[in-house]
């Protein structure tokens, strides 16, 4: 495996470019201080952004498939950055900063990754929030790792009983809006995807124009190595007095008879957000954040 081919995370050197200006450009709305560095880890270099006092309790922050922090956390990080020290990682092997090696397009462990991220910022003890495949993120490194994790906050989030239901749902949210990534097809995917308040995307000339580059330029193979572990009632139990999942009554990918049938049956404490999809976090932005700080605190 010596000396194999790393996999192009973007679909040209052009778009790269458009996607790191634009994320630059959306960091600049943050409305708040913020700092940047990248960890080196055994999978390659992780960025990650900073913003908030170091005095505070610590929150790690997971963005889902695709994504990367500049856009998943923009309506949300001056609020959370006034309640506690905010760090915000690009997902390796995802559309943001993180930069993947040779090892991990051969064997990713995603708790060993988050265990020398938390090391490499002197953190024994965190809170995890995380969207989508950042939820799910953010309850397997508290499954793996309970004496390291405080609270977790799974936004958009689910839990899966197989392969086939991840990969099914995934396929009927996304097709065939993705395999044809025009501006039109982009703001009809979006629509599918968001409940009413979609506008807070459209609106947002920087937001929607970011959300359309990842659509058009990003590799989403890239993310493969980020698979799914099913787990079982027993390892459910470990989080059940610290999470809270918040979905959306609109979200086609995690509000589903299945999802809630399994959050009921592991007792797992959850709410319904109205007028809510998939992009939870920025559609009922001001709610969210008080219902993660509520739940942290």
């Amino acid at each position: 495996m010596k000396g194999m081919k790393i996999m192009k995370r973007y679909k040209s050197r052009q778009g790269e470019e458009l996607i790191f200006t634009s994320y630059d450009r959306l960091l600049l709305t943050w409305g708040v201080d913020y700092e940047q560095r990248d960890i080196q880890t055994v999978y390659g270099s992780t960025h990650v952004i900073t913003a908030g006092s170091p005095n505070n309790p610590a929150l790690v922050l997971f963005h889902g498939t695709a994504d990367n922090s500049a856009m998943m956390w923009v309506y949300n990080i001056r609020e959370l950055a006034e309640n506690y020290y905010v760090i915000a990682v690009d997902a390796v092997g995802g559309s943001g900063k993180s930069e993947p090696n040779e090892l991990y397009y051969r064997k990713f462990d995603q708790t060993a990754w988050i265990d020398e991220l938390l090391k490499a910022l002197a953190l024994k003890l965190v809170h995890i929030a995380g969207v989508s495949y950042g939820a799910y993120l953010a309850y397997h490194y508290a499954i793996m790792r309970p004496d390291n994790v405080q609270k977790v906050v799974c936004m958009a989030g689910r839990i899966p009983g197989s392969q086939f239901e991840v990969m099914s749902k995934m396929m009927m949210a996304f097709m065939p809006e993705a395999l044809f990534p025009s501006e039109a097809n982009c703001k009809r995917l979006l629509r599918k995807l968001s409940g009413p308040h979609y506008t807070v995307f459209e609106n947002n000339e920087e937001l929607m124009k970011h959300w359309y580059y990842l659509l058009k330029y990003f590799n989403n193979k890239s993310m493969m190595q980020h698979g799914i572990t099913i787990f079982d009632g027993e390892q459910m139990n470990l989080i059940r007095k610290k999470a809270l999942f918040l979905i959306g009554d609109q979200d086609i990918l995690s509000n589903y008879p299945k999802a809630i049938q399994r959050l009921n049956q592991y007792q797992l404490n959850y709410k319904i957000i109205k007028e809510a999809g998939h992009a939870i976090n920025h559609e009922q932005a001001e709610l969210i954040n008080r219902e993660i700080i509520h739940h942290l605190n």
